[in-house]
């Protein structure tokens, strides 16, 4: 037997015959959709995970409906624009003085990881009319510390995000909030993890975030084949050498001798003034000296391996391809509007702490009052 899904209204009439009468208000449904409360998260979780187009499908095959994609994308984002409010509510309540409920349990270890994804707006930006705009990812992780042995590494309990298309700043008191849910304050050590983005920084120490702030090692080896393969002239046998000698300085901690050798590259193929374009080994050189000159303090992974803590952003980066799959593809156009209220229902679909259950089971709705 079908499930009836919707409330009384004429738009619901027209897809599907199953209707309720207008005692709404006195059930406690959702205020913001014409769906009953269970329907209500069928949609946000089929919203949440695939494209519009899709979701439909998969609701008509379960409910007998005739609903298109466009339908699911009103309900869907009306859902999620309820959830942004309330994220957004948070922040100015938090810098009021109210603070989130902590977690009873002090995390031994919480890494706060943050970076960038793409997504395809329906308006053009900027000088060259591109629609490509930046969503910004923070994955806040509990771990268990390893003991500085393979045997036993730092491992990764429970991770949950934020995301949004709104600048740094505004990105930055989202992360802090979901950073004191997790148990900032409590947790005996917080690390900021994330590649040499220049505005990682800037953003952590202005919400005082972390205990130590760690680049990816992963990341960091990468300049160091890019600066390889400049020194020597593209992909040859002493380029893979070089590379290889750069990288074992990295893992031992050896910054001096690490920078030193850059530099001497550096120096014998000239300053980089007049390289054409950022590509060229002149510039790239001289980039890759700067990077590691900017970022050593935050590269001593001898140490962290030591201390048992994580020295790549490896939740990071899955954490932003999570949100990339939904939300970035060359046949996907959004408003602003409509992605930010998918980010927050695909934040709080995502998350590994039970959240989605328990809003669904406590949410507000209408009340016999309203």
């Amino acid at each position: 037997m079908v499930e009836s899904c919707y409330r009384s209204s004429p738009r619901g009439a027209g897809l599907a015959g199953k209707l309720f009468p207008p005692q709404v208000r006195d059930w406690g449904l959702p205020a913001e959709v014409l769906l009953t409360s269970r329907a209500a998260r069928r949609v946000s979780r089929e919203g949440a995970v695939q494209s519009f187009d899709q979701a439909a499908k998969a609701l008509n095959e379960d409910w007998g409906t005739r609903l298109d994609g466009k339908q699911v994308q009103r309900w869907s984002e009306s859902i999620g624009a309820v959830l942004t409010l309330a994220r957004d509510a948070e922040v100015v309540a938090y810098e009021g003085g109210t603070r989130p409920a902590v977690p009873l349990n002090a995390p031994a270890l919480l890494v706060i990881g943050m970076d960038g994804g793409r997504v395809q707006t329906r308006e053009k930006q900027g000088e060259n009319g591109s629609r490509w705009r930046e969503d910004k990812v923070g994955a806040i992780t509990s771990y268990l510390p390893g003991d500085g042995t393979k045997e036993h590494r730092p491992t990764p309990l429970v991770t949950t995000y934020v995301a949004t298309m709104n600048k740094t700043e505004a990105f930055g008191k989202l992360v802090h909030v979901e950073a004191e849910r997790r148990g900032l304050r409590r947790a005996q050590t917080v690390l900021v993890m994330g590649d040499g983005g220049n505005w990682i920084d800037p953003l952590s120490k202005r919400e005082r975030l972390h205990d130590h702030r760690i680049v990816d090692y992963y990341h960091a080896a990468e300049h160091l084949h890019e600066a390889a393969r400049a020194a020597v002239g593209g992909d040859r046998c002493e380029a893979t050498a070089l590379a290889r000698e750069l990288t074992d300085h990295l893992w031992e901690g050896r910054l001096d001798d690490l920078i030193a050798l850059l530099e001497r590259y550096a120096h014998d193929l000239g300053p980089p003034q007049g390289a054409d374009g950022p590509e060229h080994p002149r510039r790239v050189l001289a980039n890759n000296v700067g990077y590691f000159q900017t970022h050593r303090r935050h590269m001593d992974y001898p140490t962290y391996r030591k201390k048992g803590w994580p020295i790549g952003s490896g939740m990071t980066e899955s954490s932003v391809k999570l949100f990339n799959k939904r939300v970035k593809g060359t046949e996907q156009f959004w408003s602003l509007p409509g992605v930010e209220s998918i980010l927050s229902l695909r934040s709080l679909w995502l998350a590994q702490d039970d959240r989605w259950e328990a809003y669904w089971n406590t949410r507000p709705a209408y009340s016999k009052a309203a």
